[in-house]
């Protein structure tokens, strides 16, 4: 997608806001443009925009310093994690300041008793899960990326765990935020409920840095389970699986896990690491629970599978033969590239109600067979989630319209079926065209009340989620 038509931050204002950075935090603001062009981009292929400057705070204190300023300067701040993101989250479409909070990698603390942690924003999921193996304790929520905490609270992430354990939006308890003024709030105590006033942690949850700076997340945690068991099977059709998901969903088994991917995803599998397995759509499945009961729902869901066609039911409790039915599905998006060689890959997600979710990929595969670009789909399919992955030169005119094309019927379908526009990856400036047709003209103007009241000069990260 080209870079919207922003204008750029005044270069008086810009120069006299990174003199004074420079002057409080030295060495780590910095202007070299190595370093800048790292921070204007993230994982995907939308076109990257570079900050002006990027300073690497090491604290809350730190950052407020730096926000407060960018404010009295009135420059624009976008705050940077890992830049893991999927939809041009952190491009400094008008320039500007880049906080980056990665350094901010403190496990604050951890409550075994009260099953939660405080971690500062730029500790990653798996810094985390590290810190906590010895507790007994695990953080579940898996988007896929290695991505920073407080990036995943300020996209909303969720990922293959999701099913069971919910998203961030279920996993945040409380968020230290710097605000735009440089103001430092905390939007909540660690109590499991409360009534108390405006649930100020879903609004920052999800808000991609356009309403503040997160530096610190309060987290729930769970008990590592006795067992894991995990499983594969293949079906004759994509709505095969569906309606096993479906039925095991509604015959109430617990499932952790619940992936698809289709045909044409299963033959990138094969490219990529020579798998030699079946090229028909597939569910991995995972179960969570003691010995006996992991077993049991294995075998239940196996029971259903085999009424829907399913076919090789495989599972292990073993988690050197769970790590390697798992690595396939994590190397989903390397396996994509197999299919095409030197091509770039365009990843974009929907959610429908599950009800919705087969008649939603029947409709898009056939558009992707109609098309000349490959687009394999893989699928977080216990919430309605899934991804189409467009394989494409974004040097080709006539290819970039038609991944347009296809991003832009995908989302219409979803839409048409009372879904979203993105379950996951978030808006950026990626989707934000779409916002509109999803939420009508007064929930905008709501949000619009909301930035403004909160970031009336629109200097935290411009440009994203909202077209002001």
């Amino acid at each position: 997608m080209a870079l919207p038509a922003l204008q750029p931050v005044d270069a008086g204002p810009r120069d006299a806001a990174i003199a004074d950075l420079k002057a409080a935090f030295g060495d780590r603001c910095t202007t070299s443009l190595a370093v800048r062009e790292q921070h204007g981009k993230d994982e995907s292929w939308h076109q990257p925009a570079p900050p002006d400057a990027v300073v690497f705070a090491r604290s809350t204190e730190e950052v407020a310093t730096a926000v407060r300023i960018c404010a009295a300067h009135k420059v624009p701040v976008v705050p940077f994690g890992t830049g893991t993101s999927l939809e041009g989250h952190v491009a400094a479409l008008r320039g500007g300041v880049c906080i980056d909070v990665s350094q901010m990698n403190r496990v604050v603390r951890v409550s075994v008793e009260d099953l939660d942690c405080t971690v500062e924003a730029g500790v990653t999921r798996k810094a985390l899960n590290e810190h906590l193996r010895d507790t007994g304790l695990f953080f579940p929520i898996d988007p896929g990326a290695d991505a920073s905490l407080g990036g995943m609270a300020a996209t909303r992430a969720s990922g293959t765990n999701a099913v069971r354990y919910g998203t961030m939006r279920e996993n945040v308890l409380s968020l230290t935020v710097v605000l735009p003024d440089g103001r430092i709030v905390k939007t909540a105590r660690r109590s499991r409920k409360s009534a108390a006033g405006y649930d100020l942690t879903r609004l920052f949850v999800g808000s991609e840095g356009t309403l503040g700076v997160i530096t610190e997340v309060t987290l729930r945690l769970y008990g590592i389970p006795a067992a894991i068991s995990s499983a594969t099977c293949s079906f004759p059709s994509v709505k095969a699986a569906v309606d096993t998901v479906i039925q095991t969903i509604q015959s109430g088994i617990p499932v952790a896990r619940m992936e698809l991917a289709d045909e044409l995803q299963m033959k990138a599998f094969n490219l990529y690491a020579k798998l030699g397995v079946a090229e028909a759509p597939t569910l991995w499945l995972e179960f969570h629970g003691t010995d006996a009961s992991v077993a049991e729902q294995a075998e239940m869901v196996q029971a259903i599978a085999a009424e829907h066609g399913g076919a090789d039911f495989k599972w292990t409790t073993s988690p050197e033969e769970r790590k390697r039915l798992w690595q396939a599905r994590h190397d989903a998006a390397y396996a994509g590239k197999a299919l095409r060689p030197g091509a770039q890959l365009w990843a974009t997600d929907v959610c429908v109600p599950i009800s919705r979710l087969a008649d939603c990929i029947v409709e898009t595969q056939v558009d992707v067979q109609a098309s000349f670009l490959p687009a394999p789909i893989v699928g977080h399919v216990g919430d309605g989630n899934f991804h189409l992955t467009i394989i494409l030169d974004p040097k080709e005119p006539r290819e970039v319209e038609e991944a347009n094309r296809l991003n832009d019927r995908l989302v219409a379908r979803a839409l048409s079926m009372d879904g979203t526009c993105t379950g996951e990856h978030g808006v950026g400036y990626g989707k934000i065209d779409f916002l509109n047709a999803e939420h009508g003209g007064d929930v905008l103007s709501v949000m619009r009340a909301v930035k403004k009241a909160i970031d009336p000069d629109g200097i935290m990260n411009p440009g994203k989620i909202l077209r002001m």
